[in-house]
């Protein structure tokens, strides 16, 4: 909490605004008092034997530090990795798929592309539904939306009694051209229905009805995969947010940055999978707004993984095919790259002698070493702790006490093995663990087409701070700007977040004159659509419609996101599509051909309602030089330097001071290398620049 902005105690009567996000280590939240623009933030622990009990923990300690009063939150917004988990641990329910007899093998042909193209090992993920799982129904359903053979309900009813005999939970039903006409699928949905309403089922139509038999299929897979353990825990949410006298009804923040109401979340989980980076992205996009920074790359280090997103003209990157575990999301989310390198990433020393970083983690269960909760292997945390920069306070709001014995004893026995000082040993694990996370971040940017070094770092998460600056440098990037609470950014953003839909119609024409009448129609369908599923979450101020297509060149496979704007469609000018599409595709690849025959593939539009407008109290910078509390030995790579300790509560705008230095506060340390420089302005970011 800023003791220079805010009072010590809640104003009486004063409402609340809560953002929630569940990492792998632990829970952020981040609270604005509505009255005074106080903001509160705050760790605890997460609970993987008992999801969501920590959130209980989270809002009595809040009650307690800040005087947060639950009968007085009027925005509950919670980002959850949930649904991620069971996919990557592979504790999802257990499914059956009925599809057309003779595509039984969609899931397991899947798009013939292997996960790492260079390996003569490697092997596709095994189908989250077995073979024998998948039952062929006679049925068919022509490209044009005509029927051509309905569905054989006495091979429903056996395919029906045969899942339930091998102990399915649920049944996802997807037939060919189903993105076209849904009605067999739903009349096969309302059989089973009947014939075993224990069962959950979801049709790939009412999930994401788009063209590509296995884009469709994978997409509902996944959507029903985590349906029993999202949809309990969310109804668990809810009775224990109730229980507590919170009025507020729980939102959840989604995969493509925006927000839908838990009762649509129990259903569309899908849509939620990657909602806490989704939300993390969000919060940096408002954060880069609020300063004015046009070009961002964002680094989100939690105790698992560092993600990575590029945020342009203050706005986030979107795009589909995100991978979540070992499967791609078809649906619009935040373009996001990780890679599994965190605060809690086990360094190891591998058959051959060679010292490897991750991506298995520590967690908050046993954690790091040093965190004294049973670690014993030595941690990316712990390296930091043996270099001298954590471990001179509490960590995680006085959650947390560093034992650096415990951090020096895991290192050292891997320099044992390795013939090193324990030094040396910690600074090399921080080395492997920037270096990969080097490799990962100019992939997105070759993948982008953008200069890193037109580019700010906005670190964030509790281990963002930790590494920021030296990947900054590896990088060649100049600036790099810290908010004031980095620690809790993915929380805070889902307190900024907005109302956000997405909805898709396969349209599947040629790009022409006598086209658009029918692609027009397509669009105020969709509108239509956009308009009501916002008045279901309970929106009823204006509404945003973005419109785009997916388009590409006849003979082409694959196709590419154009925006659309309205007055073409009202006015008829396919040329201006045309222009549109022509730009784009020579932006992506370097090429165009304005002779070029078009194929619009899909027409999407996103239905966007505001949400509440935040505004956090921005004070004057004076010139000031920044007074170190302390100093401390640290070991910068080669040698051991005595270094300035700063505390982010003293900085006051304008407060300036410079490299090396450690920055510590509630939620993160800071570790500033050498020939930078640092800076805080008017909205506490801290701005470093670096020197040659």
């Amino acid at each position: 909490m800023d003791g220079a902005i805010a009072a010590n105690v809640a104003q009486d009567g004063a409402d609340w605004k809560v953002g929630v996000d569940i990492g792998g280590t632990f829970i952020d939240f981040c609270a604005l008092e509505t009255n005074s623009g106080r903001v509160a933030s705050l760790k605890v622990l997460t609970t993987p034997e008992d999801p969501g009990a920590e959130l209980m923990t989270g809002l009595a300690l809040l009650g307690e530090r800040e005087g947060f009063d639950p009968t007085r939150m009027t925005r509950f917004v919670h980002g959850t990795t949930v649904g991620i988990n069971t996919i990557i641990q592979r504790k999802g329910a257990q499914l059956a798929l009925f599809t057309n007899a003779g595509f039984e093998d969609v899931i397991e042909l899947a798009r013939l592309r292997m996960p790492d193209m260079y390996s003569l090992f490697c092997t596709r993920p095994e189908p989250l539904i077995p073979r024998d799982m998948v039952f062929g129904i006679p049925v068919r359903m022509r490209a044009d939306g005509s029927e051509s053979q309905a569905p054989d309900m006495d091979a429903v009813e056996r395919a029906v009694a045969t899942a339930k005999a091998t102990g399915a939970q649920g049944i996802i039903v997807s037939f060919i051209h189903s993105w076209r006409n849904g009605a067999q699928e739903a009349s096969v949905k309302a059989a089973i229905a009947r014939l075993a309403p224990e069962l959950f089922v979801f049709s790939s139509a009412e999930v994401w009805p788009v063209i590509r038999e296995y884009e469709r299929s994978s997409t509902a897979i996944l959507n029903g995969y985590v349906h029993p353990r999202v949809s309990g825990y969310l109804t668990a949410l809810e009775e224990r947010l109730k229980g507590s006298g919170v009025p507020a009804r729980p939102m959840l923040t989604k995969s493509n940055g925006g927000l839908m109401n838990a009762a649509e979340g129990k259903h569309a989980c899908v849509n939620m999978l990657l909602s806490g980076t989704a939300s993390g992205v969000i919060g940096a996009s408002w954060l880069a707004r609020r300063a004015g920074e046009g070009k961002i790359l964002t680094l989100d280090i939690g105790g698992t993984s560092a993600d990575f997103a590029l945020i342009i003209g203050g706005e986030p990157q979107f795009g589909t095919g995100e991978l979540i575990g070992e499967f791609p999301l078809h649906i619009p989310s935040v373009s996001v790259s990780s890679i599994g390198v965190g605060g809690g990433s086990i360094a190891s020393v591998d058959a051959q002698g060679v010292l490897r970083v991750g991506p298995e983690s520590a967690g908050s269960t046993p954690g790091p070493a040093c965190y004294g909760r049973g670690g014993q292997r030595a941690t990316v945390t712990d390296a930091m702790v043996v270099c001298g920069w954590l471990g001179h306070t509490e960590m995680a709001y006085g959650q947390l006490k560093i034992d650096v014995v415990l951090a020096h004893r895991a290192v050292g026995d891997l320099a044992t093995r390795l013939g090193r000082t324990v030094e040396q040993t910690a600074q090399a694990i921080l080395d492997i663990a920037v270096s990969e996370m080097f490799v990962e971040v100019e992939k997105l940017a070759s993948r982008a087409g953008v200069d890193l070094r037109d580019f700010t770092l906005m670190p964030f998460g509790g281990g963002g701070p930790m590494l920021g600056a030296f990947l900054a440098r590896e990088l060649g990037m100049k600036r790099l700007m810290a908010p004031r609470r980095p620690g809790v950014v993915s929380a805070l953003g889902g307190l900024v977040a907005d109302l956000r839909g997405d909805f898709i119609r396969t349209i599947f024409a040629p790009l022409s004159d006598a086209s658009l009448p029918g692609i027009h129609s397509a669009f105020e369908a969709l509108a239509r659509e956009g308009r009501d599923w916002l008045a279901a979450q309970g929106h009823d101020a204006a509404a945003e419609l973005s419109l785009s297509c997916d388009m590409r060149y006849v003979g082409q496979s694959y196709e590419i996101e154009v925006v659309v704007s309205p007055e073409w469609l009202v006015e008829g000018d396919a040329a201006a599509i045309a222009q549109a599409f022509h730009l784009t595709h020579e932006r992506l690849y370097d090429f165009h051909d304005p002779e070029g025959e078009i194929e619009l593939v899909n027409a999407r539009l996103s239905a966007v309602g505001a949400g509440p407008a935040l505004s956090f109290p921005e004070i004057d910078e004076k010139d000031a030089r920044a007074i170190p509390a302390r100093r401390l030995p640290v070991y910068t790579g080669e040698r051991v330097e005595t270094v300035d300790l700063h505390d982010r509560q003293a900085l006051v705008p304008g407060s300036v001071f410079h490299g090396p230095a450690v920055v510590v506060q509630e939620d993160t340390t800071f570790a500033i290398p050498i020939g930078t420089q640092a800076r805080v302005d008017r909205h506490l970011n801290l701005l470093l620049t670096f020197g040659e």
